[in-house]
């Protein structure tokens, strides 16, 4: 395949849009990003040339993806000045790393996984905080047995819900619970910019991402923008959820981002009653992916009734119930992410960079 330049990113965007402020334009491999500088009022207006962009660069030989983002904060000094009048903490700069929770496609736990995670992380003595990427279905408010409202106290930077010793921040602490998001692609991508820049992350070791499910515009904004040092990948066992989380693995390495293992979701049901063991799903399909991509497999999660009663009680097990199998299960699984993460080097993705 022919490899795309970026001189023909310029020359497709200049003949869709001559007129658009073009920055930042990142081309790694097939994969290329770029930003379209507005003014804050004309976000809904651009966005045909936005898409217009996306297509142009699309069509060249050699590309595979191409995302555009509206900014109003690229013109030169407005990034700087609000840099400086940001609070201290504010943002991802003193995050040491941070880890996206994926899947192919929706229903098979990630949510769960990414909460657990997080907690597993804070009990093994890491500074850990939890960030719910899902605009569309947020689920970590639900999790955690949090409410309220952010408070920012100087109207620029939010400061995060904590529950459970972990800060956390979700669109479901800004909605209400039954209300949609019924919101285009760069509302989304602004809102997912500003989860990550303009709230009081502090020093953390590790920021979960519960990502949304599948390998659109919103998962490449934020393997994009948010330096990702690695991913974990969920799946049930069966052929079909192993057919999509392959899908999201080869997303995150198109884009350079490491993948640190596979996780198997409701690996196998044990009977309360009896002990006995079923594999209502299959079993062992997540350790044979992993085998067969090249990457780790981090473990596996049983399907238990106790799990699915303390995330809907909004006290997850390994915060409820740190003892227990379920708890140990996901402790084991975030020592092997910290264990990825040192192997790795906690090697940051490519982001567009907006000047």
């Amino acid at each position: 395949m022919a490899r795309v330049t970026e001189a023909q990113v310029r020359g497709a965007l200049a003949a869709a849009a001559p007129r658009a402020a073009i920055s930042g334009i990142s081309v790694r491999g097939g994969n290329v990003g770029f930003a379209i500088e507005i003014d804050p009022g004309e976000r809904e207006a651009m966005e045909p040339v936005r898409r217009a962009c996306e297509d142009a660069v699309r069509a060249l030989p050699g590309v595979a993806s191409a995302s555009a983002v509206l900014t109003a904060e690229a013109r030169p000094g407005r990034e700087s000045a609000k840099a400086a009048a940001r609070s201290p903490g504010a943002g991802v700069a003193a995050v040491g790393s941070i880890v996206a929770v994926a899947s192919g496609k929706g229903g098979v736990g990630k949510s769960t996984v990414a909460v657990n995670l997080a907690l597993g992380l804070a009990a093994l003595g890491r500074r850990a905080g939890l960030l719910d990427a899902d605009v569309y279905g947020p689920s970590q408010p639900r999790l955690l047995g949090a409410g309220g409202k952010p408070e920012s106290t100087d109207g620029k930077v939010i400061q995060p819900i904590r529950s459970h010793g972990v800060p956390c921040m979700s669109m479901g602490f800004l909605i209400d619970e039954e209300t949609p998001a019924i919101w285009r692609g760069p509302m989304v991508q602004s809102a997912l910019r500003q989860m990550l820049d303009d709230v009081a992350w502090g020093e953390l070791d590790v920021l979960v991402v519960d990502m949304p499910p599948g390998t659109g515009d919103a998962q490449l904004t934020m393997a994009q923008q948010a330096r990702l040092a690695g991913a974990v990948i969920v799946s049930t066992p069966q052929d079909l959820a192993l057919l999509d989380a392959r899908k999201g693995l080869n997303m995150f390495r198109r884009v350079d981002v490491p993948v640190l293992g596979i996780v198997e979701n409701m690996s196998v049901y044990v009977c309360p009653e009896c002990g006995h063991e079923a594999h209502i799903f299959g079993h062992g399909g997540a350790r044979a992916t992993a085998a067969r991509m090249g990457v780790e497999f981090l473990g596996e999660v049983p399907l238990h009734g106790g799990i699915r009663e303390a995330s809907d009680a909004g006290a997850p097990v390994v915060a409820s119930a740190p003892a227990s199998p379920n708890a140990r299960a996901f402790l084991a699984i975030a020592g092997r992410v910290l264990d990825g993460l040192r192997r790795d080097g906690g090697k940051p993705a490519p982001r567009i960079v907006v000047r």
